[in-house]
């Protein structure tokens, strides 16, 4: 297909190409040296969260120069632009950290707006951490235009000791250091080695479950989010992503016809079966509004509990993403799911094919090492929880994998926001068996919604991570391990009734039963409420956090912050 014989009438860029009033549009075009076959040709947007903030961002301005490629190779013409991300690694454990949720809008509502006014007619996305993944595919989503998603990769493992190290590690080191148990210097040692390449945090952390969940629900090709950031066998796959985005328009295969209610179900699994983050569970509910799906937080946990897990990554694990590419990837993990009858495989894919067509072809098996037949898993049900009861209406999810107990009971000990929680575990100012409440930490009242990984990785080196347990509002890194519970609904600004627990109050967590209780009668909570002095203030009256807490939503939905397809009065790619 070439542009003689592509039709642009249906296409949005004959907005900015067509027709003698389009002159002075293209007169920048050929400013910037596009022929002009190349000028009418479709126009493909080729978006990436290159910079210089950390290392799973390093590599994906090079990956898209093969994206471009592929797109040329299938007769498109290629318009690179770049969007920002907040690296959760540089923002964790300070006021930083409240910028990383907030920037998963920002990256979902900036690829929009250049989009639309650019007028592309398509979408190649590559991502490298945490939020800028599921901000990439979201945009696909709200814009649906034919997109195909590529994931950066992930880094190598760093060696200590012996054994692999991940990032997850240095963290965990610090609160053995402050026990102790770690001198300085080989704290120096771990830090200089942990982190050695190029590409996202190497665990079954956010950035790699959710590059996990792009394949399992068809916005990305067939093993492309394997291969780590450093091997120049990436750019085939981003090669490949380039001419398959050129197939999808030939074909008039959009976002929306692939991202459904059943390929949201095939991108739980993989999420639970690989006992991957709990931020999943913000991600897929964030998915389903930008086409209108109701899959809030509750229906991803059903999908959870009912999913065996048997791939067995760090943090809970073993293993790490290399290992996981080593032992056939992702097609293999999904090709499990399909035999044992939990993956829908009639999906539609980007390849232009179903799920299960895809499969048919992968000779891989299990290797009962990394990946360990469906018959046999490490646990019956999902490596991630969720849980209801009187202290979370609206939910709340715990990461089970790798724990040796599921059931918790404990006096609270609350924390009005993180840095008092990190405060008093730095100084050993906390009790076996206590439950330590982190409150004012959600979308709204933090604002942002923080990942608490400094203070549960520190709780973990201290040796106390199975001996106390962590209910937040905020979030969870990926990276974190432990009985720790986040995501508690509705939040404490909302005057949930996690703002109404005291020091003291005793909290029951069962992740067998999926249930979250604070000891007291109704009469009791009612009476607190009443006494409620309301939302404490925060620091931020003013800018991008002041805008957000105003907008964001609950989280149960995704913290979303636009009506999404229940306010469409349009849809972009039919402009």
């Amino acid at each position: 297909m070439d542009a003689k014989t592509f039709d642009k009438s249906k296409l949005v860029s004959r907005h900015v190409t067509e027709g003698p009033e389009r002159a002075p549009h293209r007169s920048f075009f050929y400013a910037m040296g596009l022929s002009d076959e190349e000028i009418h040709r479709p126009f493909i947007g080729v978006a990436t969260c290159w910079n210089e903030a950390a290392p799973c961002n390093i590599a994906l301005s090079r990956q898209a120069q093969a994206v471009k490629l592929g797109v040329k190779e299938g007769h498109g013409t290629p318009r690179e632009f770049t969007t920002i991300t907040v690296t959760d690694g540089i923002a964790m454990g300070h006021e930083g950290m409240k910028s990383s949720l907030a920037s998963r809008e920002v990256i979902a509502d900036s690829v929009e707006l250049t989009m639309r006014g650019h007028a592309y007619d398509a979408l190649v996305g590559v991502a490298g951490c945490d939020k800028s993944l599921p901000g990439m595919m979201m945009a696909m989503v709200r814009l649906n235009v034919p997109s195909v998603f590529l994931y950066g990769g992930s880094i190598l493992p760093g060696r200590f000791e012996g054994r692999d190290v991940t990032v997850q590690d240095v963290f965990e080191a610090v609160g053995e250091h402050q026990a102790g148990k770690l001198s300085s210097a080989a704290l120096a040692r771990l830090e200089a080695v942990a982190c050695p390449s190029a590409g996202a945090c190497g665990g079954q952390f956010t950035a790699n479950t959710m590059a996990c969940v792009s394949e399992a629900i068809g916005l990305a090709l067939p093993n492309s989010s394997g291969a780590p950031a450093p091997y120049e066998s990436r750019d085939r796959y981003a090669e490949a992503s380039g001419r398959a985005v050129m197939n999808l328009i030939a074909r008039g295969i959009r976002a929306r016809d692939i991202v459904t209610r059943e390929s949201l179900e095939n991108a739980a699994r993989i999420v639970a079966c690989t006992g991957g983050s709990t931020n999943a569970g913000l991600h897929l509910p964030a998915l389903a509004h930008e086409a209108g799906i109701a899959f809030d937080l509750m229906d991803v946990c059903e999908i959870f509990r009912s999913t065996p897990y048997f791939v067995d990554l760090k943090p809970g694990g073993k293993y790490v993403a290399k290992d996981l590419y080593e032992a056939g990837g992702v097609p293999v993990v999904l090709k499990e799911l399909l035999r044992a009858g939990l993956l829908h495989g009639d999906c539609m894919t980007v390849t232009g094919r179903t799920m299960a067509e895809n499969l048919a072809g992968i000779e891989g098996a299990a290797d009962g090492r990394v990946i360990h037949p469906v018959e046999t898993p490490l646990s019956a049900t999902g490596g991630v929880v969720g849980l209801k009861g009187n202290l979370a209406p609206e939910g709340a999810i715990v990461k089970v994998a790798g724990m040796k107990t599921q059931v918790f009971e404990g006096p609270a000990r609350v924390f009005e926001n993180e840095e008092e929680a990190f405060a008093a575990v730095r100084s050993r100012d906390y009790q076996a068996g206590e439950v330590l409440v982190i409150r004012n930490e959600g979308p709204k009242g933090g604002p942002g919604m923080r990942e608490m990984l400094s203070t549960t990785a520190a709780l973990s080196g201290q040796g106390m991570g199975g001996k106390v347990a962590l209910i937040t509002d905020g979030r969870f890194s990926g990276a974190t391990r432990g009985f720790c519970v986040g995501h508690v609904g509705p939040e404490a600004a909302l005057g949930g009734p996690i703002a109404l627990i005291r020091d003291g109050d005793i909290i029951a967590i069962d992740a067998i039963k999926g249930t979250l209780e604070v000891k007291l009668s109704a009469e009791e909570l009612r009476q607190r409420r009443k006494a409620w002095a309301g939302p404490r203030e925060t620091i931020y009256g003013s800018g991008a956090l002041w805008k957000y807490a105003q907008l964001v939503g609950s989280t149960k939905d995704g913290a979303v912050t636009h009506p999404g397809h229940a306010g469409e009065r349009h849809v972009y790619a039919d402009l």
